[in-house]
């Protein structure tokens, strides 16, 4: 179905929706590389023009990727609350944006609708939004989820502890564990890339991390980010896994370059569950996006890449995962060139998962040839602090030694905590708080603690 708006006396008309999206989505990289994006900034007011006056009804029948081809997109329809979807059926596009911002749209009222909402509808509203739009709306929208402990709380910002190492080797990593609790990180997760995909090395990893949680009772989760076919092996094995990790796009085409499929991320959920391994809820899947993904391994079917990231929160809410992030600037300046791009893009994120019901946590980060720098992850962090994520990642000096890329540090986290009032996820303060690594307020470390800590480590 074609759509057409009029700017002065230029008619602009659209062939179809993904079209309409993709022209009216904010300037980025990836977009232009794939041929789609706006081609002047009159183009782009146009069709965010056209998008506003769109019904959300028409996207349960234009879909962006055909039904019969993908099975994200059968998921999508097929798993939609209709009932849910009734309450703001009856809005365009940008009504339904006034309709999050408005006073009377609390964070109940957003929770009754979210299962109704498609990937594509929160893609479509996050474009007519600014940044403080982006902000607010995420601000109202609270997911909670559960495993040894309980993230997405009121009032509080877990920390993924990233102590990764560039030969997995165990006393590095071990370190980097420690220096990350000092912190108050790994509320989250105390969550390795192993730089081999080895089963041996897998289990290696795994079977020290249960061994440290258990030894120190850290009311905390441990996942190493190797794919979901050597977790369900690491479990066949015997080997203590707590979370089954994998990074997952928006379109099957995609997954399948992955490696995955929705069967097969249900054999790892099942795996999982069948452990037992959870203490106050069974959340156990783990999973990573980013902006681009389908667009390099040629699998976007022309749809821009910020809506094919929406559709891998569809994907990701099917498994009630405790954790998601968008890992946002990590592909590369070739789909997010600059600060700028890489800023708006994590607040889009954000606010799509949120909105989709997901535990949304943004990696913040940036590869050394993008056009950034870590004054632009501070403004990231500091807007997406106020928009309430769920969590961000805790890396060793901000400088990930083994993947090679700049995120966000241990120092980050705590001073992030202390400028916006956030505390951890509320079993691992407490933790905290007993071990004397921090007081009521979370403040300082007493050194006498971190020190018995650190003997206690180096005996394990």
């Amino acid at each position: 179905m074609p759509y057409k708006t009029t700017v002065g006396r230029t008619v602009y008309r659209f062939e179809d929706l993904k079209t309409v999206l993709a022209k009216a989505t904010p300037e980025r990289s990836g977009d232009h590389l794939a041929g789609i994006a706006a081609e002047s900034a009159e183009e782009r007011v146009a069709a965010r023009m056209a998008l506003a006056d769109i019904p959300l009804k028409a996207f349960l029948e234009d879909f962006v990727i055909p039904y019969e081809s993908d099975e994200i997109t059968r998921l999508i329809v097929d798993r939609l609350d209709y009932k849910a979807f009734g309450e703001v059926a009856s809005l365009t596009v940008g009504e339904f944006r006034e309709w999050l911002l408005a006073d009377s749209t609390d964070t109940e009222t957003i929770a009754r609708v979210s299962p109704g909402i498609m990937p594509e509808m929160a893609a479509a509203v996050s474009k007519l939004m600014r940044a403080q739009d982006l902000i607010a709306a995420a601000k109202k929208i609270e997911v909670v989820s559960s495993f040894r402990n309980t993230i997405g709380l009121p009032g509080r910002l877990s920390v993924r502890l990233q102590p990764n190492h560039p030969t997995d080797d165990p006393k590095g990593v071990a370190a980097s564990i420690l220096d990350g609790l000092f912190y108050g990180a790994g509320d989250a997760v105390i969550g390795i890339n192993p730089a081999s995909d080895n089963i041996d090395a897998v289990c290696k990893i795994l079977t020290m991390l249960d061994s440290i949680i258990s030894h120190y009772e850290i009311p905390t989760q441990a996942c190493v980010l190797t794919h979901v076919t050597t977790s369900i092996k690491a479990i066949e094995r015997g080997v203590p896994v707590d979370l089954v990790f994998q990074s997952i796009a928006g379109t099957q085409k995609a997954n399948e370059s992955f490696g995955v499929s929705i069967a097969l991320l249900k054999e790892g959920m099942e795996a999982a569950l069948s452990l037992g391994r959870g203490t106050v809820g069974n959340d156990v899947m783990y999973f990573e996006t980013g902006q681009g993904s389908a667009l390099s391994a040629n699998a976007h079917h022309g749809v821009d890449q910020q809506t094919i990231e929406a559709r891998c929160y569809a994907l990701a809410r099917e498994f009630h995962p405790l954790l998601v992030n968008t890992v946002v600037g990590f592909i590369g300046p070739e789909y997010l060139y600059d600060g700028k791009q890489i800023i708006r893009a994590g607040l889009e994120d954000h606010f799509c998962g949120k909105l989709m019901g997901l535990p949304m946590g943004v990696d913040i980060c940036y590869t050394n040839h993008a056009k950034a720098d870590q004054d632009d992850m501070d403004v990231l962090l500091t807007a997406l602090a106020s928009a309430g994520v769920t969590y961000i990642m805790g890396v060793p000096g901000a400088d990930d030694i083994m993947l090679n890329y700049q995120s966000t540090s241990f120092h980050d986290a705590l001073n992030i905590r202390r400028l916006m009032g956030l505390k951890p996820a509320p079993e691992f303060e407490e933790w905290l708080i007993g071990t004397g690594l921090a007081d009521e307020g979370m403040g300082l470390i007493p050194q006498t603690s971190a020190n018995r800590l650190m003997i206690g480590a180096m005996e394990l």
